[in-house]
C-alpha cells in the first residue's frame, strides 16, 4: 500500500449543476444538481484511496464551513491534515450541459497568511518518512504567491518526495522551474507554461517535449476528447478514449492524474497505466463525480482505448 500526500491549496465546494441547454439571463431548470467537498487535489485523493492507496489530504481550508469536508474525509477514509484558515472555503458552481460544455463559475477563495504557510510547511516534513507521492493540484489561494509554490515543490524536492504538479497559468510556469516529476496540462495551461501559442497538435507536443528536456520526468498533455499523451525521457505514448456519452468533464482531468499515478505507484508498465488511467477518466465523464473502476463494464472500457508509440 502507497502513501500519498494530496495538496489542494484552494478547495471548494463544487456545486455540480447538470442542464439540457444553458440559457443566460433566462430562468434554468436543472435535471441533477448537487453540492460536494472538492477541490483538484481532494478528487484526485477519492480515486487513490478507492483504489486502496493511503492517503492523507491538506492544504488551506476555511473554519466558518469546514463541516462538508470533514464528513466527506471520513466517507473517502483520507487521513484530514488541512491546515484551517480564517473564513469561508469557497463555493464553486460548474455548469454541465448535455451537449458537454460545461460553464465554471470559481471564487476566490480564503485568504492565506504567512502563519499558515509555514505551519504547512511543518506539517509536511514531520511526516516526510511515511510519504511516497506528493500531488498539488489546483488554483493558488488569496495570499499564496506563485514563487511560493516554486519553493514548497523544491522543498519537498530536498525532502526526496517526487511532487506531481496540476495547476495552470502562473502557478504552473513558477511550479515548473522547480522541477517537479510530473506535470499535467492541457493544451491552454501548456501555451501558459511556456509562454507562446501552440497552434497545432505538433507544436503541442514540441512545447511538451521541452519542459520535459528542460528537467520535469514526465508531460502527462489532456487533449480532451482526443485523448492523452505521456512523455518521459525515451519516448512518449498517446491514448485515445472510447466513445461515452457526456455527462460532465469536471473531474476527468483529476481522476486520469490519479488512475496514471495509481499505475505508476503499483508498478506497472507504462502502456498498462494510461490505458487505466484513460479508461478511468472515460468513465468519470459518464457521471458527476470521479472515475470509477469498479463498474461492471470497466473492462471493456479499458480493452476500447487505444494506445500507441509516438515519436516526439
Amino acid at each position: 500500500m502507497s502513501r500519498v500526500l494530496t495538496l489542494t491549496l484552494n478547495p471548494a465546494l463544487d456545486l455540480s449543476i447538470r442542464l439540457t441547454e444553458l440559457s443566460p439571463g433566462s430562468v434554468n431548470r436543472s435535471e441533477e444538481s448537487s453540492l460536494t467537498a472538492a477541490g483538484k487535489g481532494n478528487n484526485v485523493a477519492r480515486v487513490l484511496a478507492r483504489h486502496d492507496h493511503q492517503v492523507a489530504v491538506s492544504g488551506f481550508l476555511g473554519r466558518d464551513n469546514q463541516a462538508p469536508f470533514e464528513r466527506a474525509f471520513l466517507d473517502w477514509g483520507v487521513e484530514d491534515r488541512f491546515i484551517r484558515v480564517v473564513g469561508e472555503t469557497r463555493v464553486n458552481a460548474k455548469l454541465s450541459e448535455a451537449g458537454g460544455r460545461v460553464t465554471d463559475i470559481n471564487g476566490p477563495g480564503a485568504r492565506v497568511d504567512e502563519s499558515a504557510m509555514t505551519q504547512l510547511l511543518d506539517d509536511i516534513e514531520a511526516g516526510a518518512d511515511s510519504i511516497d507521492a506528493v500531488v498539488i493540484s489546483g488554483s493558488l489561494p488569496p495570499g499564496v504567491a506563485p514563487e511560493w509554490l516554486a519553493a514548497l515543490i523544491g522543498r519537498l524536492g530536498t525532502l526526496g518526495l517526487p511532487v506531481w504538479l496540476d495547476s495552470s497559468g502562473e502557478a504552473l510556469v513558477q511550479g515548473v522551474r522547480a522541477r517537479p516529476a510530473l506535470i499535467k496540462p492541457n493544451e491552454h495551461e501548456l501555451a501558459e507554461g511556456v509562454g507562446r501559442s501552440l497552434a497545432d497538435e505538433a507544436a503541442l507536443l514540441a512545447a511538451a517535449r521541452e519542459l520535459q528536456q528542460g528537467g520535469i520526468d514526465s508531460v502527462l498533455l489532456s487533449l480532451g476528447a482526443e485523448g492523452v499523451v505521456w512523455l518521459f525521457e525515451g519516448g512518449a505514448l498517446r491514448a485515445r478514449p472510447p466513445r461515452v456519452e457526456v455527462v460532465s468533464t469536471v473531474c476527468a482531468g483529476d481522476t486520469l492524474l490519479a488512475g496514471t499515478l495509481h499505475g505508476v505507484l503499483e508498478g506497472w508498465p507504462r502502456e498498462k497505466t494510461l490505458r487505466f488511467a484513460t479508461a478511468l477518466s472515460a468513465d468519470a465523464v459518464r457521471r458527476i463525480g470521479v472515475g470509477r473502476s469498479d463498474v461492471e463494464d470497466f473492462t471493456a472500457l479499458c480493452d476500447a482505448v487505444c494506445v500507441e508509440a509516438l515519436a516526439t
